[in-house]
């Protein structure tokens, strides 16, 4: 319990199901996992405080919650050249077989191995509502996230269609398109589409501003370096909910 973080020390010996969803409300997202010895290992990764979780699961129940390093939840944050090699990597292991397998999202736009593993990339963390990291600022990949975001909305419990789009609520508004921008313009461009501020904190890893849309029930935390925003995260609307 020693490495356990006490905002999620109650959730050790927790079922797995209500636990995942403690998680989730918490701001962790679900990255990567595997199995072994009857265990599951799980990590997730909380882009608001920067930490990555490591969760074990035996017999149906968390078994341990320790912190570790980001690069287990794939948070490299170095060049754009590393995220591609690691992009081109995970491209390798499933095989481009496999990833012409959804070659239907792509529309057959991209066909070289870099831009083919930068569209899967981004299409992954749409699809999985993880947070928006075009570190290499590829086309390929916003592509892949816009398509992954559609697809989630699609297979969600709430059709498009039936209250509006995007997962039920009417007037949902992209976000992703302020990656990049210079801080105050990025606040000044979501303002403008109906969110206002519900929180803005500076730490030694830069500047998190949350910020809220009622109408569409959107929650969104933008993370600037240097003055510019360098990450999107669309979070559970109860971080808004304060």
């Amino acid at each position: 319990m020693a490495n356990t973080p006490g905002s999620v020390r109650d959730l050790v010996g927790t079922k797995a199901a209500g636990g995942e969803n403690e998680l989730e409300d918490r701001g962790y997202h679900y990255v990567t996992g595997s199995t072994k010895n009857n265990r599951k290992f799980n990590y997730y990764w909380n882009g608001r405080s920067k930490e990555c979780l490591r969760v074990v699961t035996y017999d149906g129940r968390f078994e341990t919650i320790t912190t570790t390093s980001a690069s287990d939840c794939n948070q490299k944050g170095g060049s754009g050249d590393k995220t591609a090699a690691i992009a081109i990597g995970a491209a390798a292991i499933l095989g481009i077989a496999a990833l012409a397998s959804k070659s239907h999202h792509r529309d057959d736009k991209y066909q070289d191995e870099r831009s083919t593993a930068e569209f899967e990339r981004g299409y992954r963390d749409g699809l999985y509502n993880h947070a928006y990291h075009n570190y290499s600022r590829t086309d390929a990949y916003s592509h892949g996230f816009e398509e992954g975001v559609r697809e989630r909305g699609h297979e969600s419990s709430y059709r498009p269609g039936n209250h509006g789009s995007h997962g039920g609520y009417a007037g949902y508004v992209n976000v992703n398109d302020v990656y990049g921008r210079e801080r105050q313009s990025a606040i000044s461009e979501l303002i403008q589409r109906g969110f206002n501020v519900r929180d803005n904190k500076k730490t030694d890893d830069g500047r998190y501003i949350t910020m809220w849309r009622a109408e569409s029930n959107q929650c969104v935390i933008l993370h600037s370096q240097n003055g510019s925003v360098v990450s999107v995260e669309s979070v559970s609307a109860r971080t808004c909910s304060y």
